[in-house]
């Protein structure tokens, strides 16, 4: 399924964007979700658009409630129309935008009891994660190591997202770890 999910996922998502911008027809759209029994089986994913390397849209859901495919499809379309982060794509631009989509395993919770311990369970590069703190939710997928590598910086930016202060810190925190399977298109400037 790996490799295949490989050639097809970051397709699908394309397929689905290139649809809703009106500039494929429903038959070639459908064409690359053709629905292998993989893709009918309930999973969360992200897709991530990037342009010229930069991010252009992450949109993504962190707990399987639907098919894989309906995901990676719905997940595709808000990422280009929907991140408020950003404008819609527009058909022009779609030509040098890169596509990511990360498959999500199941997130496990960690346990803690102050800070301190909560860090040093993170596993930087390895580690996607969800923090909770009443209605306050944000998540960062592993990838974001590579711009905040170190423990302390990852969980301060992961509040301020949540709309928090990075220095936040009170009883009734969760955080939950997860892994993710990504494949990408392979376009130069991704």
């Amino acid at each position: 399924m790996l490799t295949e999910a490989g050639k097809r996922l970051p397709g699908i998502a394309r397929a689905a964007i290139v649809e809703v911008l009106g500039m494929a027809d429903r038959e070639t759209a459908g064409a690359m979700a053709d629905a292998a029994p993989w893709l009918r089986e309930e999973g969360a994913c992200f897709v991530t658009l990037k342009r010229s390397g930069h991010l252009r849209g992450c949109i993504g859901t962190l707990e399987a409630y639907r098919p894989l495919l309906a995901d990676v499809q719905y997940n595709a379309v808000s990422a280009a129309l929907r991140d408020s982060r950003f404008l819609p794509v527009t058909p022009g631009e779609l030509v040098d935008i890169a596509i990511e989509v990360s498959v999500l395993s199941i997130p496990e919770p960690l346990s803690f009891k102050n800070q301190p311990e909560a860090l040093a369970q993170l596993r930087p590069g390895l580690d996607g994660i969800v923090f909770e703190y009443r209605s306050f939710r944000s998540t960062f997928l592993p990838q974001v190591w590579e711009d905040l590598p170190q423990p302390d910086q990852f969980l301060a930016m992961l509040k301020q997202k949540a709309g928090l202060p990075a220095d936040f810190w009170a009883e009734g925190i969760r955080l939950s770890r997860y892994g993710v399977t990504k494949w990408h298109e392979a376009i130069e400037e991704y």
